[in-house]
């Protein structure tokens, strides 16, 4: 299904406990948005690749149209804070926002297993398959 991922924008414990969710970050009890700011339905294309430890995968992401802008804009909002990204309910890996993402890909950079790299191949197209050829050229 397209929910296969998500990302999580990091908010303040104060807001309504309903509404988010605890996950220690690198040591430090941090809080979460329940309600993602990109999912599948967001995603164009997508690529993996070997992650630095030896049993797990990265992936890129490249997002539709009104991802990139929610991207854009989420990232502009909120710098200094993290972005969760989940795949199928479970965390895989967080991000600290640094800059405003403006091109559209976001990168999950561990944490993806083969089995859930074949349910993305299931959802979604290969970053330069079809159409998109001669624009992107991916490894």
């Amino acid at each position: 299904s397209a929910s296969v991922v998500s990302f999580h924008i990091e908010t303040q414990p104060e807001d309504n406990p309903k509404m988010i969710f605890s996950q220690p970050v690198n040591g430090k009890v941090r809080y979460f948005r329940r309600t993602p700011e990109i999912s599948g339905k967001d995603i164009e294309s997508f690529g993996s690749f070997a992650a630095d430890d030896p049993t797990t995968y990265g992936v890129a992401l490249h997002l539709k149209n009104g991802g990139r802008m929610r991207l854009a804009a989420v990232t502009a909002a909120n710098p200094g804070l993290y972005l969760l990204a989940m795949v199928n309910g479970r965390v895989v890996d967080f991000v600290l926002i640094d800059r405003q993402v403006e091109d559209g890909c976001l990168v999950i950079w561990k944490g993806v297993t083969l089995a859930e790299i074949k349910e993305f191949d299931r959802s979604f197209p290969r970053i330069g398959a079809g159409k998109d050829q001669k624009k992107k050229k991916w490894l």
